[in-house]
């Protein structure tokens, strides 16, 4: 006979659950977007149909589906399926897990399917933990991390599991999952609200490819709005401040800084602004990117333009002096010299080729005296001014 208080406890957990855990599809059908991991014949959907599962690492920013692919899998294959945040489990856990794991498929044959939420989280000490239990298939895992799993993930794990890349959703797939959530039972489909169009586009956009922060808003709005009618003007309210995809201590902050090198080096004037303010508006140091620029200006100007590196070296001294805000003015100013800037590598190319010659080939000894004459001859041409 079913609890009845139980059932009511339930209900109460259910009504207190965000708006995005409620919606969270249940079959791999019902995921948007992602095609490139999730579209017809691709591995992952037939990992699943056949229930041929091996070890798997999602990777991806907030709100990609990395959660709800874990969720997927445990709905949809057989075996004992544990979930776990990274950072509130410790070994002790993970052994005891482990040796669960080892009784269950002696006994009963039935595999174990561990999801480590922020698996990036776990020192490497605590993932060689699970190494053995990998390789042998006692554990199937599936880990989940915003950050390059190449950086944060030990490489023997790496290599024991399959690496699937979630991309930010387009528009048209939070959108979609906007409109679904206004007629979804589980959502508002069982109240009276209308979302209009443009409150839509705008919330869609706004999310910047995260389907949570999407859905986030939308609960917001509506629990903002007693009319229940959604305007562009309330959604504005609900979703006011864009959240960038940036973390200055993990692998995004290189990925923004080589977007901002290459952008220079591709004479991308727009482009490389765009980074710079990417940077800037997500809290990165001033002088991490004037140190940057500067290396750009010798590494790719160069002799080209010698001026480059003058620019770049009273650029970083102002940098220093005034701090932002105000110095975003000078790095701008700097930004549009360098990328616009003719490109040398010659000085860079030169340098390298004679270090590599100190370091590979025959040593020349320097002379005693210090006689012009009496310098050795060096036959290698690392650079020819007659051909620069």
């Amino acid at each position: 006979m079913p609890d009845l208080f139980e059932e009511e406890t339930q209900k109460m957990q259910d009504a207190i659950r965000p708006l995005a855990d409620r919606l969270r599809p249940r079959h791999l059908q019902d995921v948007v977007g992602q095609q490139h991991v999730l579209g017809v014949d691709m591995l992952l959907p037939r990992m699943i149909s056949a229930d041929r599962l091996t070890s798997i690492i999602f990777w991806g920013p907030p709100g990609t589906g990395k959660t709800t692919l874990a969720s997927v899998i445990a709905n949809e294959t057989e075996g004992e399926f544990l979930s776990y945040n990274a950072a509130q489990v410790g070994v002790a856990e993970i052994r005891k897990v482990i040796d669960e794991a080892r009784h269950r498929i002696r006994n009963s044959g039935q595999r174990t399917i561990v999801f480590l939420d922020e698996i990036h989280r776990f020192s490497k000490s605590q993932q060689d933990v699970l190494l053995d239990s990998v390789e042998q298939g006692i554990v199937i895992l599936i880990g989940a991390t915003t950050e390059n799993p190449g950086y944060t993930v030990n490489d023997a794990l790496v290599s024991r599991s399959t690496v699937f890349h979630l991309e930010p959703l387009d528009v048209d797939d939070i959108k979609k999952l906007l409109v679904r959530a206004t007629k979804d039972p589980r959502g508002f489909g069982s109240l009276d609200i209308t979302v209009n169009e443009d409150a839509l586009d705008y919330l869609a956009s706004r999310a910047d490819g995260d389907a949570r922060a999407g859905i986030n808003a939308l609960e917001i709005a509506d629990q903002s709005t007693p009319s229940g009618n959604i305007t562009h003007d309330i959604a504005t309210q609900s979703m006011q401040q864009k959240s960038l995809r940036y973390d200055r201590s993990a692998s995004g902050h290189y990925d923004h800084a080589s977007a901002f090198i290459k952008s220079m080096r591709a004479s991308d004037v727009n482009g490389a602004l765009y980074w710079l303010a990417a940077m800037l508006e997500s809290g990165e140091d001033p002088r991490f990117i004037a140190r940057r620029a500067s290396i750009f200006a010798s590494e790719d100007i160069g002799l080209a333009d010698p001026r480059a590196m003058e620019q770049a070296a009273a650029a970083w001294l102002i940098v220093e002096r005034i701090g932002m805000p105000e110095c975003k003015l000078t790095l701008s100013q700097l930004v549009i010299y360098l990328s616009s800037a003719p490109k040398s590598r010659d000085a860079y190319d030169a340098i390298m080729c004679a270090v590599d010659d100190v370091n590979n080939r025959r040593t020349v000894i320097a002379p005693a005296d210090h006689d012009l004459e009496s310098l050795p001859k060096i036959t290698a041409t690392y650079f020819s001014v007659e051909g620069s």
